[in-house]
């Protein structure tokens, strides 16, 4: 089986104030490579990490492309995304959202245009659907979101000490408003557009949650990368539902509110992550 891998992980931003910046993301990137190339036999040539200046809009799309582009042209047969960041929305341009609102994920050159984030500076969940869609069948592609889905159900999280959400609100309230426990883009709706393999995808959290960035043993990670990492190393044949189980266990644990989810097809969810 052939393999390639985009692994990204953003703690600063370009035009962001450092308040306003993560630290977790970079440690998420580089431990999910690292498990790639220690339990799932990626080469080092295999792998591609972006890691904050490196992590612009341009640099991440032109990763995603690359690895469905390789996958098209028969030059590899398994894929992992991974992308540790903050999540935000944009006001959705095609109507396909009820509330008017796509889900996007922040590169490092994130920036706003008036009053709403730059389209051109983030990725937003019409891209990805793009992108997946050219999957061609027979293709493992394995996605880790490890940021937040909406604005929404902040809670206290923020007033926990060592702890952050990974969600950034529109540059102005005008933009968009994201009310409570809005009925945003599931991971279902985010892979609708790929008929011939659909991908695997794992997130954070559900849409109407944020997601912790956080000290954890002295180290800070996502807590959705840290308790993935800790239950899947060392058990690569655990199947993709089981490991969400203890995903879901050790967030709990933690004191962790947020809710991991999977969305794929019975058959993956059955499977082993990564096959």
């Amino acid at each position: 089986m052939s393999k390639s891998a985009l692994c990204v992980g953003i703690n600063k931003f370009k035009f962001l104030p450092q308040s306003s910046w993560l630290q977790g993301c970079v440690n998420d990137a580089g431990d999910l490579s690292a498990l790639l190339a220690e339990q799932y036999g990626f080469q080092e040539k295999d792998i591609t990490v972006l890691l904050d200046a490196k992590a612009t809009k341009k640099a991440v799309m032109a990763g995603i492309n690359k690895l469905v582009d390789q996958a098209v042209a028969g030059e590899a047969d398994h894929l992992v995304f991974t992308f540790s960041s903050h999540g935000t929305q944009i006001p959705d341009t095609n109507g396909d959202e009820a509330d008017r609102l796509d889900e996007a994920f922040a590169c490092y050159d994130i920036n706003n245009s008036g009053d709403a984030w730059d389209p051109a500076t983030v990725v937003s969940d019409d891209e990805l659907s793009a992108a997946f869609a050219r999957l061609p069948e027979g293709v493992i592609m394995d996605v880790v979101l490890d940021t937040c889905h909406s604005g929404t159900g902040l809670k206290s999280l923020d007033l926990i000490p060592g702890r952050r959400p990974r969600f950034l609100p529109a540059p102005t309230p005008r933009a968009v408003v994201a009310t409570e426990f809005n009925d945003t883009r599931t991971l279902r709706d985010m892979v609708k557009a790929a008929t011939a393999s659909k991908p695997v995808l794992m997130a954070a959290c559900r849409s109407d949650q944020t997601a912790a960035d956080a000290l954890i043993d002295g180290r800070y990670n996502g807590a959705f990368t840290y308790h993935f990492v800790k239950s899947i190393r060392g058990n690569a044949a655990l199947g993709r539902a089981e490991l969400l189980k203890l995903v879901s266990k050790g967030l709990k644990a933690g004191g962790f509110d947020q809710v991991a989810q999977l969305e794929g097809t019975t058959a993956a969810r059955k499977a082993a992550w990564g096959s």
